[in-house]
């Protein structure tokens, strides 16, 4: 299930890092308490139609109440949030005023999140990066992305979606530069976070999700290599999720469908 993401740097940038004055902060906790109250509202007649249902039933009904006490637990980690003193960085939000320039966007996103981890406002960030049906203000490039995306082996559609995504590289590549660069007491910020980026579709144009283009940065992990695997019989991607969890000290042998950690990927 989705979450409300932000897309506007300077809207992420102002939870991140602009404290509030008081009749902003006690807004935004009244405004997490009157959900609150709404999921209070909902569990009481939940609750006493618990005991009149079926077994089966009742177990959907325990998922729900499972997710009402997760958004309940959310809302206070939230009131918190907008009490807690926000740490001062030297940075100027700003928005791309190019609507179709979704690699200055990326750019933006990618160095707010790399102050998150610095100032450690956060330890997990998921950024998704969108295929846009807008032409990339990219010189060489006169196609809209997602046009590009489904080339059909186009010699010319090819070579202009290389031109997009040799920009997104570059934006990714400055970021890791930015986390390397970035002194920690055990070394840097790359040593200390694990960066996965790459594509759900190995091949966009058929939608084809076999033999995904993935690149791990950081992390402690032995790098400077480049594994392949079958491409007939795939090895899922998931057995990376699963060293990745076990890096991070989860005891897990199993994520989904990947069974046992990924065979090749070594700590430094």
């Amino acid at each position: 299930v989705q979450i409300p993401a932000d897309s506007r740097p300077s809207v992420l940038f102002s939870k991140l890092f602009v404290n509030g004055t008081r009749a902003q902060v006690a807004a935004q906790v009244r405004r997490l308490k009157e959900g609150q109250s709404v999921m209070d509202a909902v569990l009481d007649p939940a609750k006493r139609l618990h005991d009149r249902i079926s077994a089966p039933d009742r177990d959907r009904l325990d998922q729900y109440f499972t997710a009402v006490r997760d958004v309940e637990q959310r809302l206070v980690a939230n009131q918190e949030w907008a009490k807690t003193a926000k740490p001062k960085v030297d940075y100027v939000a700003k928005d791309i005023t190019d609507p179709n320039d979704d690699v200055g966007r990326l750019k933006l996103m990618l160095d707010l999140t790399h102050l998150a981890l610095q100032t450690d406002s956060t330890r997990f960030v998921t950024l998704y990066v969108s295929g846009s049906n807008t032409v990339q203000p990219i010189p060489g490039v006169s196609i809209e992305y997602h046009g590009l995306s489904h080339h059909g082996q186009d010699p010319e559609k090819l070579a202009q979606l290389r031109l997009v995504q040799t920009r997104q590289m570059e934006a990714v590549g400055q970021f890791l530069g930015k986390l390397q660069q970035t002194k920690e007491e055990s070394g840097t910020l790359l040593d200390q976070s694990t960066v996965l980026f790459g594509s759900a579709m190995g091949n966009a144009s058929n939608h084809n999700c076999r033999n995904l283009p993935i690149m791990l940065a950081g992390g402690g992990f032995r790098h400077g290599q480049h594994l392949a695997f079958d491409a007939d019989n795939n090895t899922p991607l998931a057995r990376l999720y699963v060293t990745m969890l076990q890096r991070m000290g989860i005891e897990a042998d199993q994520f989904v469908s990947g069974k046992g950690t990924l065979p090749g990927l070594e700590m430094a």
